[in-house]
């Protein structure tokens, strides 16, 4: 399928061109990363299914989120490791409810969310379509996530994301976290890549968009509830897109050597995959 360069859809807002970059000579582009939940993995809805399905409430996302943004803070300070983090952050959720629960109840409440979360998973429409596009456009790909590592590597594999990834980064492996240059420029490292020449994915305006920015990558933000339309604006040098479907247009307008095929290292789950099917 050809693809041409196209004016930007109504959707899809674009930073000005950095200066001395002249628009006949476009980045190279050989990776694309993209973060996981909420922007491959539909996490949001997962875990209201799974809140109402322990509580009998559809009321408590919001809660649920706050509580979770503040522990994870701490795991991306150090003070807490992801374990410990997952226990006290149920334990705090169960108190705002007025449950002073013991630690085997927050155990056991902790124990019974994972399996019904485990359950409901489920992959955004447009993920299948695009990273099929960037495998055939000849693009590595990497997983970049701020994630305990059994946990988030259990989720991929049992999406069937696997085989698309060249490198998977997860902080509670790496230790250190989005947005934290070190976590971009280990990927580019061990993927043997520039980091001009990557650009990242995610729903994250500071996380992952000014965080892929900041370190010296192309940066794509992934605005799937129109956030940006309702006051939150993209900063220069960040591109903003409703839905991975417009990425590929999005790669094809802005980089150079798109659908080129790269080399990559052998024994990757994605080569594999390749070598067995095309």
């Amino acid at each position: 399928m050809d693809f041409a360069a196209a004016a930007p859809t109504p959707s899809r807002t674009a930073p000005p061109a950095p200066s001395g970059r002249e628009p006949w000579a476009p980045p190279e582009l050989r990776l694309v990363c993209l973060d996981i939940d909420d922007t491959l993995i539909d996490c949001t809805a997962a875990i209201r299914r799974t809140l109402h399905a322990l509580t009998g409430r559809g009321d408590l996302w919001p809660l649920w989120d706050l509580i979770t943004e503040e522990h994870v803070a701490l795991v991306v300070a150090g003070k807490l490791g992801y374990d410990v983090m997952h226990h006290r952050r149920t334990e705090c959720f169960l108190a705002e409810l007025g449950i002073a629960a013991e630690s085997v109840q927050v155990a056991a409440f902790e124990t019974r969310r994972r399996e019904i979360l485990a359950r409901s998973w489920r992959l955004f429409d447009d993920v299948l379509p695009c990273l099929e596009w960037l495998r055939a456009a000849g693009l590595c790909i990497a997983a970049v996530t701020n994630a305990s590592g059994a946990h988030q590597r259990r989720k991929i594999a049992e999406l069937g994301l696997s085989p698309f990834f060249d490198h998977v980064a997860i902080a509670g492996e790496v230790g250190v976290a989005k947005p934290d240059p070190v976590m971009f420029h280990s990927v580019c490292l061990a993927l043997e890549c520039a980091p001009e020449q990557a650009v990242h994915v995610g729903d994250k305006l500071d996380t992952d968009a000014i965080g892929a920015r900041d370190a010296g990558l192309g940066a794509v933000w992934l605005d799937r509830d129109g956030t940006g339309r309702v006051g939150e604006r993209a900063p220069r040098e960040v591109y903003t897109v409703s839905g991975l479907g417009e990425l590929p247009e999005l790669l094809v307008s802005e980089y150079a050597t798109v659908g080129v095929p790269v080399q990559r290292a052998g024994e990757t789950p994605a080569a594999r995959v390749r070598g067995g099917v095309f």
